[in-house]
């Protein structure tokens, strides 16, 4: 399959790229809003085609699909117009600016019978597999999840702080913690959050939340989920599950770093284990789950993706609803927005 990549964004220069690179698909092109980036980039790459704008790209006749790294008030627009283009979209998360966005991408691309994927990408790790795994079929009445995604944003002028481009730390990184507790404990009836912005730049530069269950869904009754996230701290990502008969535990969870790989501690009935998992490119494996999505609906036999449209629909109504509830100080329910 030919990718071709919208945008010379740092997180496809770091991480996507390379992993393209180590599948069996290629990066066939690549577009920047400045023609001599694009080349740049290109060159460092070895990428045939280089393009200054967006809309040539997606006039590329050679391509099967995009990644779409554009800021977050950018990913609804660009996606919609490959899937215009007959594209399937690889786009980084989150997608879209709030539930019913995405619920209207969703809808366009499926409408153009391409595939869109959400590039939450710890979805694909062997250790988050596994870590579900154990929380569906050992562990037995999750009663709480703790799940926390924050490091240093040492760059005021970073798109991440600019609340005219979807910013903030809930979009960026606590959209990570709230997919853990959705993760293991299903949809949750209620949010309740404070958030603080500590460059008075118009967004969330740390948020912490409550989420809560009544017992409509897999969480009994009482369960709730502490999400935290931010730019203010030194690195912190984790998740920790508690159970009535055990407890599991990921350190570095979304993002694992080193050469060491990735462990899983968990604890059921009074057994303590933990899992060690080979240095692994989760990158890498969502490409290729993407891919072959692609390739099962090519072949009239659907493969939903792991992090589909709805899926992400699904954890945007739980960001909109953190959100809200920042702003008016209050519990929200969690519920996701119709279009007026």
């Amino acid at each position: 399959m030919n990718f071709g990549i919208l945008s010379t964004a740092n997180i496809g220069r770091a991480a996507v790229v390379p992993a393209i690179e180590a599948t069996e698909h290629e990066v066939s092109a690549v577009a920047s809003r400045e023609r001599g980036r694009a080349e740049q980039f290109a060159e460092e790459f070895e990428i045939p085609r280089a393009y200054g704008s967006y809309e040539e790209l997606l006039a590329d006749d050679a391509l099967d699909a995009v990644y779409n790294p554009l800021p977050n008030a950018l990913h609804a627009e660009w996606t919609k117009r490959a899937a215009d283009a007959g594209l399937h979209v690889l786009c980084e998360k989150p997608l879209a600016v709030d539930a019913q966005q995405a619920r209207a991408v969703g809808d366009y691309c499926a409408e153009r019978d391409v595939t869109l994927m959400e590039a939450f990408m710890y979805r694909y790790h062997p250790r988050t597999e596994r870590a579900a795994t154990i929380a569906r079929e050992e562990l037995g009445g999750i009663r709480s999840v703790k799940a926390s995604f924050q490091f240093p944003m040492a760059d005021p002028e970073n798109v991440r702080l600019d609340p005219d481009l979807a910013g903030g730390s809930l979009m960026d990184v606590g959209c990570y913690a709230v997919s853990a507790a959705r993760l293991f404990l299903g949809e949750p009836d209620r949010a309740y959050a404070t958030s603080h912005d500590a460059g008075d730049y118009g967004v969330d530069t740390t948020l912490a939340g409550v989420l809560e269950y009544e017992g409509s869904g897999r969480a009994p009754a009482g369960a709730t989920a502490e999400i935290s996230c931010g730019f203010e701290t030194a690195d912190a990502q984790y998740y920790r599950v508690e159970a009535e008969d055990g407890w599991l535990e990921a350190r570095e969870a979304f993002v694992p770093r080193g050469d060491d790989g990735a462990e899983l501690e968990y604890e059921v009935d009074g057994r303590r284990a933990v899992e060690e998992f080979e240095p692994t490119d989760q990158y890498r494996l969502e490409v290729d789950h993407f891919a072959e999505c692609v390739a099962s609906e090519a072949a009239d036999g659907p493969d939903r993706p792991r992090t589909s449209a709805d899926e992400a629909v699904r954890n945007m109504a739980v960001v909109d609803a953190l959100s809200e509830s920042a702003r008016r100080g209050e519990p929200v329910a969690v519920e996701e927005r119709e279009e007026e």
